[in-house]
């Protein structure tokens, strides 16, 4: 396992730093996923971790192009020393095996039918002094770009008086991403993590502008990675794991939202009932 942070990162020794107060099941996941890291031979590269506070709540928005990136946003808050509440849904707490691993790491459930409550859940760990997670395209992106944004994470950084901070991953998707199979023992993976500045959000700013400029931003951040990785694609190779505006054969933007459609419309056939 090679476990560094780029120059105008923070030196890894700050992590020995962790406050576990109150948290004893997020410590031994970490642990434990720093194992898989090692055994695995993943490269894992944090950069920009200067950006996310050492104390006081923030918004981490993070695009979303596999299952793992929750991992791969939180370790770039615990290189200094922070643990992050992410925000999932509700069935993922449900499950036998993920549901009381989340519970015990204190993460926020989300009922897309009724937001409300977990809404004023992340509100409440913002304001004592928490971060916490979101994904603000709410489902992974097929074209492995940034698709359009939710509002959600402007609007609790505007109302918590938090810092908002784009983060963008990159790497998961090749491990355990949406319509392919599970490759958790993928050896000597490269995943990239990069903190973008944070993005001033006044209380009274319009929302939907912020929004953009943080869909804006977390773009910027992933085109940089997808640009440096060292897994490019090769000449006459299926790169389905890349996008396409840069050599990969995954589905474009376009694509991805007019096979996600024909997907929806298929369900809610007569047919498919």
């Amino acid at each position: 396992m090679s476990l560094r942070v780029a120059p105008g990162g923070v030196p890894g020794r700050v992590a020995s730093r962790l406050r576990v107060v109150n948290d004893l099941v997020y410590p031994a996941v970490i642990a434990l996923v720093k194992t898989w890291f090692r055994v695995q031979g993943f490269s894992v590269t944090v950069t920009g971790a200067e950006h996310i506070p050492r104390t006081g709540g923030a918004v981490l928005a993070s695009n979303h192009v596999s299952y793992l990136d929750f991992i791969f946003a939180g370790y770039a808050a615990h290189e200094v020393g922070r643990l992050t509440r992410f925000m999932a849904k509700e069935a993922v707490f449900r499950h036998r095996i993920s549901g009381p691993l989340m519970r015990g790491m204190h993460h926020i459930p989300v009922d897309r039918a009724a937001g409300s409550a977990s809404y004023r859940q992340a509100l409440k760990a913002l304001k004592a002094g928490e971060i916490v997670g979101v994904f603000p395209e709410a489902t992974i992106s097929r074209s492995f770009t940034v698709k359009e944004l939710k509002s959600g994470a402007v609007r609790m950084a505007q109302a918590s008086g938090t810092p908002l901070i784009p983060v963008a991953v990159w790497g998961g998707q090749r491990m355990f991403t949406t319509g392919r199979p599970k490759n958790l023992l993928a050896r000597k993976r490269h995943i990239l993590v990069s903190v973008g500045e944070p993005i001033p959000v006044p209380k009274k700013g319009n929302a939907d502008e912020l929004t953009d400029l943080l869909r804006q931003r977390l773009q910027a951040l992933l085109d940089d990675l997808q640009r440096r990785t060292p897994e490019q694609p090769q000449p006459g190779e299926d790169a389905w794991w890349h996008p396409a505006h840069l050599g990969g054969t995954a589905p474009t933007p376009e694509e991805a939202r007019a096979a996600k459609a024909a997907e929806a419309e298929e369900r809610e056939s007569p047919e498919a009932i």
